[in-house]
């Protein structure tokens, strides 16, 4: 991949240093590196975890993050209406595009560009993750197969938006409207509204469970009568007991009490001149790749 990324950059004619991560963490030291000698922009080739760990570099900087979506998912490229296409993707990295300033999330300390969530879908990531093989179909397999063995949980959600005590085998919080491959998680959800999405599920049967993943990929997730919403700028979210949650689909372990908050306007990040309808951002001062 590294090979072909180069000779792909010297066609387009993007001039930029290439470097390859070796585990965990190492992209964000990376970029951190990139950022302190200057550079305007900062590439993240691969998928949500990887735009993640760039991303933390670069929240609150002038550098702007520039995406090649190229993993499992890609939520926030497909809600940003990204391209796919290599060539395409590394144009905008060579200054053919916009740069936009997109909101962030933290949860307890962790950043997070897409979503976060607890209960179903962290412990889907945690499989998933494990996974040598991914896609979409990998994916539904796995959920399915969490979803059989999941556990509710009660869980206290307080918000400026309201207050809700229920049980849940999934709370989300998303920035942009969904995980990936289409499925909106939060239908409506926008990354510049300074706003988060809060999506809670209560249980349902394997009959509801497949209505509401109908549901998730026709957008109409927020319509069922087992999801409940809450929009707001923090949320505290109090569980059981202690347990996994995910960050842009990577998962950690955390605490039974939850603080989630938006950094509005917080990543500056390139975007097609050209926009769908899921975006409608204002343009701010292009950066040139360095």
């Amino acid at each position: 991949m590294a090979s072909r990324l180069v000779a792909r950059m010297r066609v387009i004619g993007l001039a930029a240093d290439v470097s390859v991560t070796t585990g965990p963490g190492h992209a964000t030291a990376l970029a951190r590196e990139a950022v302190a000698a200057g550079a305007s922009t900062v590439v993240a080739v691969g998928g949500d975890g990887t735009m993640n760990e760039v991303a933390q570099a670069l929240i609150g900087t002038a550098a702007a993050l520039a995406l090649v979506p190229c993993g499992s998912g890609n939520g926030l490229a497909l809600h940003l209406g990204m391209p796919r296409a290599l060539d395409a993707a590394l144009a905008l990295a060579a200054g053919r595009g916009r740069v936009v300033t997109i909101d962030t999330g933290v949860v307890e300390g962790r950043p997070f560009i897409n979503a976060m969530g607890v209960g179903l879908d962290a412990e889907v990531s945690h499989r998933f993750n494990r996974l040598t093989r991914r896609g979409l179909p990998a994916y539904v397999r796995t959920a399915v197969a969490a979803w059989r063995g999941l556990r509710t949980e009660r869980v206290r959600i307080d918000s400026a938006g309201g207050v809700l005590d229920t049980d849940a085998f999934l709370v989300a919080v998303a920035n942009s409207d969904q995980y990936g491959n289409h499925a909106r998680i939060a239908p409506g959800a926008r990354v510049d509204d300074g706003q988060l999405d809060l999506v809670a599920i209560r249980p349902v049967g394997l009959l509801g469970a497949a209505v509401l993943a109908g549901r998730l990929f026709a957008g109409t997730l927020l319509a069922s009568p087992r999801v409940q919403h809450l929009r707001a700028t923090e949320f505290t979210l109090r569980r059981e007991a202690a347990g996994l949650i995910h960050t842009d689909g990577e998962t950690h372990l955390a605490g039974e009490n939850l603080r989630v908050a938006v950094r509005p306007r917080s990543l500056r990040i390139w975007v097609p001149d050209s926009p769908g309808d899921e975006l409608a951002l204002p343009a701010v001062t292009n950066l040139r790749a360095s």
